[in-house]
């Protein structure tokens, strides 16, 4: 058993290559596919390279995650453990804000700088002239200034149906989770289970609706990946927060099943704990796709 002054050193592990390999299919995957897609390439290995890739990433976490869960059961972590998890978790979650962060810095200074000086507005008053003296700023932003090549979008999604729906659905998730954690700390399982169920329901209801929003962006708006940069910037926001939904919920599911299976206990229930802090993350940068993408 671990005691305060001792760490526990794990032994050498496949894991960590496994996740290398598996992090690069996949992203070699996702990018294949963008470029297919706006190469209008048919018959293209890109989902199945993708897909290859989430299977390894799916093994490498199932295998790794295990051994994780054996070690904590076996006693081996101490209270030190405990806190290193505790900031390891910490700092990923700041890192998951700084890349969004970051995309929500290029919509902002696409919308604040480089749109209103292709529209003539500043520095981009000669640009405009030159080239595009027939456009106009404006966000969204429906022509593009080589509308003929880059096409804008047919018409944007109402803010106020599917997004909004959306909208409620996380937020009421986050009390949920946020129900079912108070009742782990006093050892109420049955209410656990319940609160944690619907919490899951909500989150993948999310998810089906969100798969409804682009089916509909693509096939009656006109709004794609390739629908000029607000199409781009749409998609890249949205779509990176769906992964981080999914992911998040298929981090809830795991703890629905290990609640099932008896473990955590009031006063030791980290992995729980960190899955909720993901997804009380995910819920609030999706507050901000709502008011910053949909709304403004």
């Amino acid at each position: 058993m671990a005691d305060e002054g001792s760490y526990y050193v794990p032994a050498q592990s496949k894991w960590p290559i496994i996740a290398s390999i598996g992090m690069f299919v996949t992203l070699a995957g996702a990018g294949m596919m963008m470029n297919d897609m706006s190469a209008g390439v048919k018959d293209s290995i890109a989902h199945y390279v993708m897909f290859a890739g989430a299977l390894i990433m799916a093994y490498m976490l199932f295998g790794w995650f295990g051994n994780v869960i054996k070690e904590s059961h076996d006693g081996l972590y101490s209270a030190q453990m405990d806190r290193s998890f505790r900031w390891g978790m910490s700092w990923f979650i700041f890192s998951e804000v700084m890349f969004f962060f970051a995309f929500f810095g290029t919509l902002f200074y696409i919308r604040m700088f480089s749109v209103p000086w292709l529209g003539g507005e500043g520095h981009g008053a000669m640009t405009n002239q030159l080239l595009w003296p027939e456009f106009e700023a404006g966000w969204p932003l429906m022509k593009t200034p080589d509308n003929e090549t880059f096409p804008g979008p047919d018409a944007i999604i109402d803010p106020f149906h599917l997004p909004l729906l959306n909208t409620l659905l996380l937020v009421a998730s986050s009390i949920t989770l946020t129900i079912a954690h108070h009742a782990l700390r006093k050892n109420e399982r049955k209410k656990v289970i319940v609160w944690l169920a619907a919490t899951l329901v909500l989150g993948f209801t999310f998810l089906f609706f969100q798969a409804e929003e682009y089916i509909q962006a693509y096939n009656e708006l006109g709004l794609t990946l390739s629908a000029g940069i607000y199409g781009s910037t749409f998609f890249i926001l949205t779509g990176f927060h769906g992964a981080h939904v999914t992911l998040g919920a298929l981090m809830l599911t795991i703890m629905f099943v290990r609640v099932l299976k008896g473990h955590f206990e009031p006063e030791k229930h980290f992995a729980f704990e960190a899955s909720s802090w993901y997804w009380h993350f995910v819920d609030v940068v999706w507050i901000g796709l709502f008011i910053f993408v949909y709304l403004l």
